[in-house]
């Protein structure tokens, strides 16, 4: 029989990653605890990471840096299962070193693994080494 799969929300890895308030951060621990067991699996989309930067950053004054750094080790615990895990990963390891958001380094691993070209306005992406076009008329 197959572990329970549960997809997860952003003020669950919120709740773990700042201990507040104690009692749901518990309850989030505990959960991880299960999946670390192997009782249930966590399933976190980039959806779910883009919005618990931005919310570790501009709601609990995290610093970018530290920030990634904690979402990318809970995301690699045992029994959480992350959709676009390499792209992901990368997108937090370019937060470590970058100042640009989690959007753009998101975008810039996709098209490094994939190869291609980003189309846009923002030279951002140089900052990222990520091959940019920018359209012209």
């Amino acid at each position: 029989m197959s572990a329970k799969r549960y997809l997860v929300d952003t003020n669950v890895l919120l709740r773990f990653l700042s201990g507040q308030p104690a009692t749901q951060a518990a309850a989030a621990r505990k959960l991880f605890s299960r999946a670390a067991a192997g009782e249930i699996v966590l399933d976190v989309s980039p959806v779910i990471v883009a919005e618990a930067i931005y919310t570790l950053i501009s709601f609990y004054g995290v610093e970018r840096k530290v920030a990634a750094e904690k979402l990318s080790v809970l995301l690699r615990q045992h029994g959480v299962k992350l959709r676009d895990s390499s792209q992901v990963l990368s997108a937090l390891e370019r937060l470590q070193a970058v100042n640009v958001g989690f959007a753009d380094a998101f975008l810039a691993a996709g098209a490094h693994e994939d190869e291609v070209e980003i189309v846009s306005f923002d030279r951002d992406f140089e900052k990222l080494n990520a091959a940019r076009y920018e359209p012209t008329v």
